[in-house]
């Protein structure tokens, strides 16, 4: 089927490509593609969700952000979002499946293994990566069954439940992949340039600091680097300040303290040191656009 433009918009800003795709599932954070056929010429165009593309026949080959990407059979392409992808051009074989996720649920889904995601496409680069046999066998049995699930009874009260974790799992075991067999271990300890690893550093604090709601001076000190410094090494890297990668992990903490534990309102605000529940009632409102009751009781999922 031809694919709807508010659909393609959701995974890129690409007004002049036409495009017949095969799609397996879609939602605001997650949409799997089953395959993609172009019908007009190739323009540029920016992702605007994380992609994990796995090539299954042909190739494709196009810029990234300016720099040369190749994609054959058995390779799996891995881009974050508010990448360009320009000058690309598909075989006439050319087949694909593809999971693409919205930061928010990516940040959901990979939570304190943020920084694994993070070192893998922002620090290194790594946007193409070739697979062993049991890694491919791997990927054809986790999608065989992502669809599974899919297509099972629809009445099913915990069907999208067991699509998030089984993309949860998905997503940690190639992080796994990345941190054990693609890079070399000298390299994941460390890298060569000092602000490389600050951004690997403040990505991996904010990852693992219980209390997240803090300004960036308080995580430039912490870093013995000052907040302006901080939030330019940041943008260089992934294009987001300092402070919108903090404002984004508490918004998950906030989603999943309200919406996955029992914990009372005031024990959350407590946890994640608001000064009080007023103040936190007023963060929730303007950044989710309901109040943090309505959020637990409608199971909040935007």
């Amino acid at each position: 089927m031809s694919i709807d433009a508010p659909l393609l918009s959701q995974i890129a800003i690409s007004p002049h490509v036409e495009a017949d795709v095969q799609v397996g599932y879609s939602d605001e954070d997650i949409i799997l593609i089953d395959n993609v056929r172009l019908l007009s010429e190739a323009s540029p165009t920016r992702l605007q969700m994380n992609a994990v593309v796995f090539c299954t026949k042909g190739k494709a080959q196009g810029d990234m952000n300016g720099q040369n990407l190749r994609l054959s059979e058995n390779e799996l392409l891995i881009s974050p979002p508010n990448v360009l992808i320009s000058d690309f051009m598909l075989s006439p074989d050319f087949e694909i499946k593809a999971i693409f996720v919205s930061n928010r649920m990516m940040q959901r889904f990979l939570r304190e293994k943020m920084s694994v995601w993070t070192d893998m496409l922002y620090i290194h680069k790594l946007h193409v990566v070739t697979l062993r046999a049991t890694d491919i066998e791997f990927l054809i049995r986790f999608y065989e069954l992502l669809v599974m699930v899919i297509n099972s009874d629809l009445e099913h009260p915990y069907k999208i439940d067991v699509l998030h974790s089984m993309l949860r799992g998905g997503f940690l075991a190639l992080c796994g992949l990345q941190k054990t067999t693609v890079l070399p271990r000298d390299a994941i300890a460390s890298t060569g340039r000092h602000s490389d690893r600050l951004f690997q550093r403040f990505i991996e604090l904010l990852g693992n600091t219980p209390v997240k709601h803090r300004p960036v001076e308080s995580y430039a000190n912490e870093l013995c680097v000052t907040p302006k410094y901080l939030s330019t090494i940041c943008k260089k890297y992934s294009g987001k300040t300092a402070n919108t990668w903090i404002t984004e992990h508490v918004m998950e903490d906030i989603r999943y303290f309200l919406v996955s534990t029992d914990l009372s309102i005031k024990e959350i605000c407590v946890r994640l040191r608001f000064p009080n529940t007023s103040f936190f009632g007023k963060y929730v409102k303007e950044h989710f656009g309901v109040t943090p009751t309505q959020m637990r009781m409608t199971n909040y999922e935007r």
